[in-house]
């Protein structure tokens, strides 16, 4: 599924075409993805401008001109991709599989966004003006400055659940997800079975200091290409090049030579480095 740094590469990618534009045409082409789209789906986009496309976690966050938001996910398989309208005329030269093509945005910049999803795990959900919605009660984002050591030692204080476990928990910080945790916890040089509560202030200022590194580099690499993802550029990320740890179990450990450890921690694969771990 595709974090953090993949979202960010995604709305980046779609931005130039999408925001500040109106949605000319939405085509649905199933009532539902994950969840069934909410009434009036197309209609209530046609006509109205894209003032500001944003990312909230894993989320895409469109802000629009009626008032409503437009949130949307990748899930497992979603990938967004941009045709241009030349000459009258959308020219697709996406790998994609036109049969799960579900969703359709063609914008006034003259670009048709194509929303594709084989699994269909992905989802869009509209919220009206001043409408609560599940992502107002998420932590900070990792490259914010309210994403900070204090900040995060408070939010770790007295937790009994292990480190990994509680950096996974949108609460604490908001679109960290398994692969870029394992990876800043091992160059923290933190094991991911210690107990979030008890972290020294030293470990918090330097695992907080990893997270946004490692968030950073990655969101520069273009995300890791894992799976399907890519682009909406379709571009592949490079980042997986750079793992440490992440998918590597037996492999020897870059510092140290030991074997790359895994294990299941909440029904997540949690690799890291025994030896160099602590």
């Amino acid at each position: 599924m595709p974090e953090l740094p993949e979202v960010e590469t995604v709305r980046r990618g779609l931005t130039p075409v999408m925001e500040g534009f109106v949605f000319t045409r939405v085509q649905l082409n199933r009532p539902d993805l994950r969840f069934p789209f909410a009434v009036g789906f197309a209609s209530r986009l046609e006509g109205v401008t894209l003032i500001r496309l944003s990312r909230r976690a894993k989320f895409l966050q469109a802000e629009l001109s009626s008032g409503e938001r437009l949130f949307m996910h990748l899930g497992m398989s979603g990938r967004f991709t941009i045709d241009q309208d030349i000459q009258g005329d959308f020219v697709h030269n996406h790998n994609t599989n036109p049969k799960h093509d579900h969703v359709i945005f063609e914008m006034s910049s003259g670009a048709r966004v194509t929303f594709n999803d084989p699994r269909r795990f992905g989802f869009m959900e509209l919220i009206g003006a001043g409408e609560p919605y599940r992502l107002d009660d998420l932590g900070p984002e990792p490259l914010s400055n309210e994403f900070n050591a204090p900040a995060l030692r408070e939010r770790l204080r007295g937790k009994k659940s292990k480190i990994k476990v509680a950096l996974l928990d949108q609460r604490v910080v908001a679109g960290l997800g398994n692969i870029y945790v394992c990876e800043a916890l091992y160059r923290a040089s933190i094991s991911p079975k210690r107990a979030a509560g008890r972290l020294t202030r030293a470990e918090t200022e330097s695992l907080t200091g990893h997270i946004k590194d490692t968030i950073a580099e990655a969101i520069e690499a273009g995300g890791s290409s894992l799976r399907d993802f890519a682009s909406a550029e379709g571009d592949l990320g490079y980042f997986q090049h750079n793992f440490a740890v992440y998918g590597r179990e037996g492999e020897p450990c870059e510092a140290c030579t030991a074997p790359i450890m895994r294990i299941s921690q909440s029904g997540r694969s949690s690799f890291y480095c025994k030896a160099c771990q602590r």
